[in-house]
Order: structure tokens, then sequence, then C-alpha cells
């Protein structure tokens, strides 16, 4: 085996995240430190791009704040991380969807993923 391999296995713990991908509404509870306290703050947006893997792995999530578009690069496997919760889940064609940027009003929604098992147990 790869020595890379085993050794990023040692590093990274395994987290209990749920899966997301692009296009997801979530929120993402981060650990910030002021001095010598520790509080919890909450970012919530869109998820517009998930890259790289193992250790390197990252996530973009995208915010309104006011009129201003604000990004925020989370590493997946960040010890300051607390919690994610997926909001919703959103449909969306592309992995990245940069195009996202670009929008506003109306046309920056995105669609609601049809939840396919509730259908089938009516």
């Amino acid at each position: 085996m790869d020595l890379m391999k085993i050794v990023e296995k040692e590093i990274v713990g395994e987290n209990s995240f749920p899966e997301f991908k692009a296009g997801d509404t979530i929120t993402v509870s981060y650990k910030i430190k002021e001095g010598n306290k520790e509080r919890i703050q909450q970012f919530r947006g869109v998820v517009i791009q998930r890259r790289g893997k193992g250790v390197t792995a990252t996530f973009t999530v995208r915010k309104m704040s006011g009129n201003i578009g604000v990004e925020r690069i989370f590493p997946v496997n960040s010890p300051f991380i607390d919690s994610i919760e997926v909001n919703k889940v959103g449909s969306v064609r592309r992995a990245r969807i940069f195009y996202f940027r670009n929008l506003t009003g109306k046309k920056a929604k995105i669609k609601e993923k049809k939840n396919v098992t509730a259908a089938k147990e009516d």
C-alpha cells in the first residue's frame, strides 16, 4: 500500500457528517476561538462545490449576507467543524455550480429534490 495513504488514514479520523453535494443547502457549525474563549458560529448556505479527496477534501458554501454574496471554503477533515446539517437537497445538473454566483432574485433559487421514498410509501 502507498505510504501516503497509510499516513492519511492515521491522521484523519472518521467523521460522522451526512452526505451532501453541490446544490444542497447546509448549515455548518464552526468553532471559533476568540482569545481564550471558544464559541460555535452557524454558517448556512448553498454548497457550490466539493473538491479533492482524502485529507485535502474541501467544500465551498455560499450565502447571501444582505446584498453581498459570501463564500467560505471548509476543509472536510477540519477539527473546527462541530457539525453539518443538511437543510435542503437541491436538484442541479452540475458538480460545480459557479454559474450560481451571477444569478439574482428568483433565478437564484435551486429546485428542491423530491423525496422518492416518501412517495412510494403513500
